[in-house]
């Protein structure tokens, strides 16, 4: 039994480690297509229908650069880039990185330094606040306080069988939130997830219970120090 049990991990480890490379083939293989398609959309004559192909070959190419860095975050040597930041410029650059000043709230209720990959906290939290403002409804909070972040949306919240996937085993990637496509997650939460795994922290997802809306929390590992309120 144990014999059998370690070929059936191996060939699970094999099977993933060969999908991975896939995908990152083929998102490599796309990657020069698409970025000649954006650049000819650059030289068609103004109007409605080049500002159409230019935004769904903006979209193609953002696209594709998920996919890679979702394979890349599948690497087990990826690790991160430790430096000293504070929560609430985080969620700020975060901010500035998903365009979305505007409607999105920032509530510092108590800031905190914390050594952590800025960079990857930023990918994170960006995504995270875009998935609020297309998924959730307005207003969308970014709230910091000594626990950590809590991104809030006041929408419909997340649907119970989603949610209950989401806390068992995370987003799954590649697959869609609708019914008719099975429950899952888009790429922009699947990427929070991996990102927030290179870490060692975790995604907390739940429903409001004072009202309507989703929020997500990445938890940072513990190491950080309060700084005061602003």
């Amino acid at each position: 039994m144990g014999a059998a049990l370690d070929r059936m991990a191996d060939a699970l480890q094999a099977r993933l480690t060969a999908e991975r490379r896939v995908t990152v083939d083929i998102a490599q293989e796309l990657r020069t297509p698409v970025a000649g398609l954006v650049t000819a959309a650059e030289l068609l004559p103004p109007g409605r229908p080049t500002e159409l192909v230019r935004d769904r070959a903006a979209v193609l190419r953002h696209m594709v650069e998920d996919i890679l860095e979702v394979a890349r975050l599948d690497d087990p040597d990826v690790r991160p880039t430790l430096e000293r930041r504070t929560l609430s410029t985080l969620v700020r650059r975060a901010l500035a990185a998903a365009r979305a000043d505007d409607g999105v709230e920032p509530v510092v209720a108590a800031d905190a330094e914390v050594v952590t990959d800025p960079r990857r906290v930023e990918r994170i939290l960006a995504n995270l606040v875009g998935n609020a403002v297309r998924h959730g409804a307005a207003p969308v909070t970014v709230t910091v306080d000594r626990a950590g972040v809590a991104v809030r949306d006041h929408g419909p919240g997340f649907p119970e069988e989603m949610l209950a996937m989401l806390r068992e085993s995370g987003p799954r990637r590649f697959a869609s939130g609708t019914a008719a496509r099975g429950v899952g997650v888009g790429l922009g939460l699947t990427i929070a997830a991996g990102q927030t795994r290179v870490l060692g922290a975790r995604l907390t997802f739940v429903n409001a219970s004072e009202g309507a809306g989703a929020e997500v929390s990445p938890r940072l590992p513990e190491e950080r120090d309060a700084v005061g309120c602003g």
